[in-house]
């Protein structure tokens, strides 16, 4: 039956396809009774030609393929008989041995061979061809494969799935029961995937106590994570009391935990303070300090005689006139050694940038560029002619030791840095860069401070605004973009708590409108049509490149999921597909990359289009920017339709059209910042779909995004 629970005891005939990180396999299992191999599918490791498996599960029927069977968990079988020992050995999954070896061993020892090597491998040596070396060889190869089955069968005990318990014995090895065993919260720290609540069920079912002092010093550690996620630097003691009590029961030793876990070093309370840090982020906050510092009492020249002379240089090559703030800006970085640019939409940061460049070049000076994604390094290299790269590529990340091989003591080669879009930059990352600036590097940071925070730890650009350490440029001046354009204006409007000017222009089309519709349902629709239908028609323009949805939410009628899909539905119905838990992905999909991945070198933000879908394999490529990109099932979680996106993660974007869906069901994040941040990033129309009882909601609430830190404070007392 196919909906029934099954038991298959077979040999791997063939592996068609396995992603050694996730598990994932496709192999063809020779069953005895069975007319033909099976096909099985599913976490199952480690799949090697020979191998012989006990695989729990259920048939399904593919559409394509036919009768497969589904595995839920495998775990390999060890041989009894002669011939399934000599098969065994032969297989591969023992290094060292191969066919004709392990038929000598057979021949020697009989079905006492695997215990012969696990037990007196020194008796291997009796046989031809088999050192002390080759034994010891061989023995600590097939101990490896015991412990991964003792291993396997233990996590699959636990109610552990299988690509949580494959990644779990990844990590540990042939430390994985006794690490789990005594130390079951350590998986939440230790492995993705696995959080704090996986790590309480597991400990639950080996008994732990939920009393005993490591859940204690877990839960405190996952509050602390669980702030850091929402932007958090570090949580006063009593908000950290109440959240892990929350999490834990009023039972447990919060306060002893606490002890614990300073006295350990994995948290830190300074002096004077009741701010409970986790180990890391305090040590980027001091980091920042330290360097930031450092660059600042570095002794800062004149880069050139007169900065005036390179501002009405650059006014005639430009062919424009510098407001007076960008000017004042021009003069001041020909002494600083760290200035930071702010201001809004249509302020001149762009074109003040360009004129920095050209104060650097008279000087001489190296410059490099970055930008925290990689869709605001692109703009940036568009709009200055120079190339602009990530930070993390600026930084150079290595993938392999998962760190930057730019840092303190191998810093970044450039006597200038310019970042643009900082405020998308956290708290960590902001330490990695700042630890790889050289002594005598003039930093320049430019962003809008009123847009929303970073999505980590920190409120960096604001943090160094309000410490009052360095001149601050701010931009306030608006260069309109044409006479019928009201986006600009509108932006500004917003962010002064304004409602946006809605009034019809008489005989000409406008770029910002507002669609009212008061239910969702009723907004829905008329967001699906406006976007696959009079937005195309009436200006011309393309609704998978150019026209973006950005919305508040993920959930609801008028949230990320729900219009991926009706999107997707009625932009790109058809082709070939491959089911990734909920979601369905089809050739032609418009896709975001939502964490970094230097593997393949595709990055937080990235948008592309899905090329090439195996449903056999169940992998397939995305194109990016024309780089096409090879996705394993175990890394495509990090892919998600990008129909509709959030307004977060459009940070550092700009787009020919957005559409915004605002209705009173967003309420909780109807806030000015947000709606603000979201209207700047159209280029030439925005659309609001949704009721004006939501935008004067928005406008209205000039929501507190302030995060606990205490960078800006420590930084104007110089530590």
């Amino acid at each position: 039956m196919l909906d029934e629970d099954s038991v298959l005891r077979g040999t791997v005939e063939q592996v068609i396809f396995t992603n050694p990180d996730s598990g994932w396999t496709v192999l063809r299992l020779s069953v005895p009774d069975a007319a033909r191999p099976v096909t099985v599918v599913g976490a199952v490791a480690p799949p090697t030609p020979g191998a012989r498996l006990e695989i729990t599960g259920r048939w399904q029927e593919n559409p394509k393929y036919g009768r497969q069977f589904r595995a839920a968990t495998a775990v390999p079988i060890t041989p009894k008989t002669s011939e399934g020992i000599e098969a065994y050995l032969a297989s591969g999954l023992v290094e060292g041995l191969g066919p004709s070896l392990a038929a000598r061993l057979v021949e020697a020892f009989g079905a006492d061979t695997l215990e012969i090597i696990e037990k007196t491998p020194e008796r291997l040596t009796e046989v031809e061809g088999i050192g002390r070396v080759r034994a010891a060889r061989i023995r600590e190869a097939l101990a490896d494969q015991l412990h991964l089955r003792s291993s396997m069968v233990f996590l699959y005990g636990l109610g552990i799935p299988p690509y949580l318990a494959a990644k779990i014995q990844r990590r540990y090895g042939a430390r994985t029961v006794h690490v789990v065993q005594t130390e079951p919260f350590r998986l939440a720290l230790d492995v993705r995937g696995v959080g704090f609540g996986t790590a309480d069920r597991i400990a639950a079912r080996l008994g732990v106590d939920r009393r005993a002092p490591q859940r204690a010093q877990a839960g405190v550690m996952h509050a602390l994570a669980e702030a850091a996620q929402e932007g958090h630097v570090f949580l006063p003691k009593a908000g950290l009391i109440d959240a892990a009590s929350a999490l834990l029961g009023t039972d447990a030793d919060i306060d002893g935990a606490l002890e614990v876990l300073a006295d350990e070093g994995r948290t830190v309370v300074p002096d004077g303070t009741d701010a409970v840090y986790a180990a890391p982020m305090y040590g980027s906050e001091t980091t920042v300090i330290r360097h930031l510092n450092r660059i600042a009492a570095a002794p800062a020249g004149p880069l050139v005689d007169d900065p005036e002379i390179v501002a009405d240089d650059f006014e005639r090559s430009a062919g424009l006139k510098l407001a007076p703030q960008q000017r004042r800006a021009l003069v001041t970085a020909n002494t600083a050694r760290l200035m930071i640019v702010t201001g809004g939409p249509g302020t001149g940061k762009t074109t003040l940038v360009r004129g920095l460049l050209q104060l650097f070049q008279c000087a001489s000076v190296a410059v490099q560029l970055g930008a925290p994604t990689g869709r605001a390094a692109k703009r940036l290299t568009e709009s200055t002619g120079l190339e602009a790269r990530t930070l993390h590529r600026l930084l150079a990340y290595d993938p392999h030791q998962h760190g930057f091989a730019h840092d303190e003591s191998n810093p970044i080669a450039a006597d200038a840095v310019v970042v643009d879009e900082m405020s998308m930059v956290d708290l960590p990352l902001m330490a990695s860069l700042a630890a790889a600036l050289p002594d005598r590097v003039r930093l320049i940071v430019v962003g809008d401070v009123d847009q929303l925070p970073s999505v980590g730890p920190g409120q960096v650009l604001k943090d160094l605004i309000d410490s009052a350490r360095f001149p601050v440029v701010r931009l306030d001046r608006v260069f309109r973009q044409g006479h019928d354009s009201r986006i600009i204006d509108n932006a500004h409007r917003i962010n002064s708590g304004q409602l946006p000017d809605l009034e019809p222009t008489k005989g000409r089309r406008t770029d910002f409108y507002l669609i009212d519709r008061e239910e969702p349902q009723a907004a829905q629709d008329t967001l699906l049509h406006v976007v696959a239908d009079r937005i195309p028609a009436s200006f011309g323009v393309d609704p998978f490149d150019d026209v973006q949805v950005l919305t508040p939410m993920h959930k609801g009628e008028l949230g990320a999921s729900v219009l991926n899909r009706k999107l997707q539905a009625q932009l790109n119905p058809d082709g070939a597909s491959v089911t990734r838990g909920e979601t369905v992905f089809r050739v032609g999909d418009k896709v975001m990359q939502t964490r970094n991945d230097y593997g393949i070198n595709v990055f937080n933000g990235d948008v592309g289009r899905l090329v090439h879908v195996d449903p056999d394999r169940r992998t397939f490529k995305v194109a990016f920017d024309g780089r096409e990109v090879s996705y394993e099932p175990d890394q495509q979680d990090a892919l998600a339709l990008a129909y509709a996106i959030s307004i977060h993660k459009s940070q550092g974007s700009e787009y020919p059209v957005v559409v915004i869906p605002l209705t009173t069901q967003h309420f909780v994040m109807l806030h000015r910042n947000l709606l603000y941040t979201a209207v700047t990033r159209g280029k030439r129309l925005v659309v609001l779909v949704g009721s004006r009882r939501a935008l004067q909601l928005a406008v209205a609430r000039a929501r507190d995004l302030r995060r606990h830190s205490r960078l800006a404070d420590r930084l104007s007392v110089g530590g």
